[in-house]
């Protein structure tokens, strides 16, 4: 933990007169007032495309023969299924691609760990490929956002989240957000990714295994020197705890029997892979992301864009 706080004393900063590089580019229901959908009376949405079938909820319980159990709270991709295995890939009663956390580094904002899953969110149906989950401003934080799941063609999800912060609220002048997939029971509960040792060493494919939850659990890209201003108290250690590793390209996987699970991040900018062995219960492993977006103002948007892939390792 010493080593953390050692390296990561400097909080992000970024020209004042420049373009914020996170602005959002206006994709969402939150940010164009153009985008038109609908709201379903269900919690949830299938879709479908290629190989991949998807379950997308909102933040209420769910309980369908697809989805049976589905807990409250746990929203984003409920289910997610390829036609070479059956098997929900994330755990049943969780989720994943699951907006988790929000947060600036202190215990006492901090007020609900969850803010995400506390506060009601409406399921908004674009197209038949389409959803967006959007969360009016949260009742701590003041958080207003839209998380959109566009599952492609050929069955990548792509998922693009806008936010507006409504309040100055955030202590270190930073937002913080974390989002978790919960891995059902995979095998091997490493992830793999392009990267380097700390210390030193050429670059090559990392099988990264943390030893326990909130250790060495954030995976930072090459070149960070600065890392956002985290509170020694602060009780989210999954959050803060840095590996022994960088990672050179902005993209980890993790396998499930013969596919794997791949997240990829081109809006990498204050973008930190994260992990846990034990995040979704004994036995299944959490493979989640976070995002910081520094300097923000109130009133501003602010977006990101990942995409998901669940196939052969090899396509």
């Amino acid at each position: 933990m010493k080593l953390f706080f050692a390296i990561a004393s400097c909080t992000l900063s970024i020209s004042a007169s420049a373009a914020h590089p996170q602005a959002a580019k206006n994709v969402t229901s939150l940010t164009n007032k153009a985008v038109t959908y609908r709201v379903p009376k269900e919690h949830y949405v299938t879709l479908k495309a290629a190989e991949i079938t998807a379950i997308i909820v909102d933040n209420e319980a769910v309980d369908i023969p697809e989805l049976p159990g589905h807990k409250a709270g746990y929203n984003g991709v409920a289910s997610l299924k390829h036609r070479k295995n059956g098997e929900n890939l994330f755990v049943p009663n969780y989720a994943g691609l699951n907006f988790e956390h929000i947060h600036d580094g202190t215990k006492e904002n901090l007020i609900e760990k969850f803010e995400p899953r506390k506060f009601p969110m409406e399921l908004r149906v674009i197209d038949a490929s389409t959803v967006e989950l959007y969360q009016a401003a949260t009742g701590n934080f003041q958080l207003e956002s839209c998380g959109r799941y566009h599952l492609k063609q050929d069955g990548t999800i792509e998922y693009t989240f806008e936010c507006i912060p409504r309040a100055e609220t955030f202590q270190h002048g930073y937002i913080g957000l974390f989002w978790a997939s919960y891995i059902n029971a995979p095998e091997d509960k490493a992830i793999y990714f392009q990267g380097e040792p700390v210390d030193g060493g050429s670059p090559r494919l990392i099988r990264a295994v943390t030893p326990q939850h909130g250790v060495e659990s954030v995976h930072v890209a090459k070149g960070t020197t600065r890392f956002p201003k985290v509170n020694e108290d602060f009780p989210l250690t999954l959050v803060l705890n840095r590996s022994k590793f960088v990672y050179t390209e902005a993209s980890y996987y993790g396998l499930r029997d013969d596919l794997a699970f791949t997240q990829t991040f081109p809006d990498s900018k204050n973008l930190y892979m994260v992990q846990s062995p034990s995040g979704g219960g004994q036995g299944n492993p959490a493979w989640d992301f976070e995002w910081f977006i520094p300097d923000y103002k109130v009133g501003e948007a602010y977006g990101m864009t990942m995409t998901a892939t669940y196939g052969p390792l090899n396509n």
